[in-house]
């Protein structure tokens, strides 16, 4: 029997050579068209030159930054509020307007107040007359009360002479005794009219305290951010009617990730970047730092006061700061897209004769956009990257095209 893949003797019969032919030399160029596209394949992925782009290695300050985002505050806000229940009678400022200390802001009706104020002024003016006429009382007792006692001196040295009888001194000592007790009745009757007078100030000075709660008057120059009550309701203690900031002293309250909490520092430069102008930086430092830092996120405070700020801005508004917490003016500074990390290792590659070339490198100081290296690297040397866009990888030894 005929092995496998052999043609019978009956199928070679029937088989002409020239179709034999054209069936072996179509298999042949079938294999060939595919073993010279792989070729070009490898070629391509291996020897072919990669699109790069090159920069030299300069140098230039570095500066390290930590980033953090957060909102405008005020650092002095008060809640105005009233202090006592009554109907809002009128609003006087709106949210936008600056104030001054002292200055009247609201005021609740008062027509009730005043009348109490008014009964206790004349309640103060009853215990006072009443004051006064006991004081009078008091003077005419001790008057009597005076000579009574001269007259009981005079009758008892009388006595003693014979001149006077034992009843004429009982009835000086009974006048005696009866002007003494005139006295003190007068005098007790003094205290207890000083005594109303005293309760009548004070009932007086506490209905026009509350009379003056009446009026809600701005405790600082500030500005009104937020006006919470219009008149006609009743406000009761406690309830918002306005909303006053210091503009004195305005800062980012920025939420920054607690591993750089080491880094940070009173005092540091901070640039502030607000989203309504994305293209201009502020001027800030770190005025001081939070001691407690948010469980969920891992982040804490950090409140970075404002030496200038926007034409336009508002309480709330987001923004960034970058604090700077270490700077060079003068180091070997190389971009981050052309920094390479290998098996944890950093390196670059650099042009030489045509050729990509691996080099080891030491960084240093981190920047936002650049890296200090330290080592293994010269100033002037150009570094590679591949174009973005269009493949290729970079490899020791492999050829290069510059874009």
């Amino acid at each position: 029997m005929p092995t496998t893949g052999t043609l019978k003797n009956d199928q070679l019969a029937g088989v002409k050579p020239s179709s034999l032919f054209r069936r072996v030399r179509g298999t042949g160029l079938k294999l060939l068209i595919v073993a010279v596209l792989a070729g070009l394949l490898v070629y391509k992925l291996t020897f072919s030159p990669v699109p790069v782009v090159s920069h030299l290695a300069t140098r230039g300050p570095v500066v390290v930054q930590v980033m953090g985002t957060g909102t405008l505050e005020a650092r002095v806000k008060t809640t105005l509020s009233s202090r006592i229940q009554e109907r809002l009678a009128e609003v006087l400022v709106d949210q936008g307007d600056p104030v001054k200390a002292g200055q009247l802001l609201a005021r609740l009706d008062d027509g009730e107040l005043k009348r109490q104020a008014e009964v206790a002024e004349a309640t103060l003016a009853s215990a006072k007359a009443t004051a006064e006429r006991v004081r009078v009382d008091e003077a005419r007792a001790r008057a009597v009360e005076q000579q009574a006692r001269q007259n009981h001196n005079r009758i008892f040295d009388l006595v003693a002479t014979k001149v006077s009888s034992q009843a004429d001194l009982d009835k000086a000592i009974e006048q005696l005794s009866v002007g003494e007790s005139d006295l003190k009745r007068a005098q007790a009757a003094i205290t207890e009219a000083e005594s109303q007078v005293f309760t009548a100030e004070k009932n007086l000075a506490y209905q026009r305290e509350r009379l003056s709660d009446t009026r809600i008057l701005s405790p600082y120059d500030g500005l009104i951010v937020r006006r919470d009550r219009d008149p006609g309701g009743v406000v009761v203690p406690g309830a918002s009617i306005l909303q006053l900031i210091s503009t004195n002293e305005l800062w980012i309250s920025a939420w920054v990730d607690e591993t750089a909490m080491a880094r940070l520092a009173t005092g540091q430069v901070v640039r502030v970047i607000f989203r309504s102008e994305p293209a201009r930086s502020f001027r800030g430092e770190v005025a001081r730092l939070g001691r407690e830092a948010d469980r969920e996120t891992r982040e804490f405070i950090v409140d970075v006061s404002l030496k200038e700020l926007p034409a336009k801005w508002s309480i709330g508004q987001r923004a960034e700061v970058y604090v700077e917490t270490a700077r060079k003016p003068s180091a070997l500074v190389i971009p981050k897209p052309f920094l390479v990390w290998r098996s944890g290792k950093a390196g670059v590659f650099v042009a030489a004769s045509g050729k990509a070339r691996w080099r080891d490198v030491t960084l240093g100081l981190e920047g936002g956009e650049n890296v200090e290296v330290l080592e293994g690297l010269k100033e002037g040397e150009p570094l590679l990257r591949p174009v973005e866009g269009k493949r290729g990888v970079l490899a020791d030894g492999q050829r290069i095209k510059e874009s």
